[in-house]
């Protein structure tokens, strides 16, 4: 350290012997230090913007519109599910953004009806049940309807994959097609009802719209 500190350190010269250069070698020792300083920065920053792994963090999308105009029923035929005649409170709602479109519908069946609705839109595998352990997502989706978020919900929910419209491979075992697939949350929250949370994302920009629909 000391000897660092020597290098930069000021000695007097004779006079008129080598005018100016103890004030060279401290400008260009500043000059190092300035560099320094200004890389330490750069990697300080990089740091805070990126995981320790060194990835960038993608930014967070902040250009989200809930459209406006769009009904249970548009949306239910939008996600190729039945909104069942006997729904109670349905609601839907359909965000855009500059990366994905997400849909939303929810409504409300006794028991017995859930059962059937359930029944004629398996899911692609086995129902799950959430996991007290798994964190709970943060509110966006069906918080915007008033609702919590289905995954909150630990107690009397299934959930899964629907595809409606997914070819029958048990006579096709070649089928190729790849229907649009919907989360679907079927949450007991009284011994006679059921609320049905249904959840689809969709490429930005290829959804038309109802016409009554505008951006909020």
């Amino acid at each position: 350290m000391n000897e660092v500190n020597n290098a930069y350190a000021y000695t007097p010269e004779q006079p008129g012997a080598g005018k100016g250069k103890p004030r060279r070698g401290r400008l260009i020792a500043g000059a190092v230090v300035g560099v320094l300083v200004l890389a330490g920065g750069v990697a300080t920053t990089t740091w805070y913007l990126g995981d320790r792994s060194g990835t960038s963090v993608a930014p967070r999308v902040t250009d989200g519109r809930w459209a406006k105009g769009i009904t249970p029923e548009w949306m239910s035929t939008h996600m190729g599910l039945e909104l069942p005649k006997t729904a109670g409170s349905p609601q839907a709602a359909y965000e855009t953004t500059s990366r994905f479109d997400t849909g939303l519908l929810t409504f409300t069946l006794t028991r017995a009806e859930a059962e059937k609705f359930l029944a004629k839109y398996p899911p692609a595998g086995k129902w799950l049940t959430p996991s007290p352990s798994l964190p709970s997502k943060a509110p966006h989706d069906f918080a915007h309807l008033g609702l919590p978020e289905p995954e909150t919900l630990t107690t009397g929910t299934r959930y899964g994959d629907v595809c409606p419209g997914a070819p029958d491979t048990t006579d096709d075992p070649y089928a190729t097609s790849d229907p649009q697939c919907v989360n679907l949350y079927a949450h007991a929250y009284t011994p006679t009802h059921t609320r049905i949370y249904l959840r689809a994302h969709y490429e930005p920009g290829i959804s038309p719209l109802p016409e009554t629909a505008s951006p909020a």
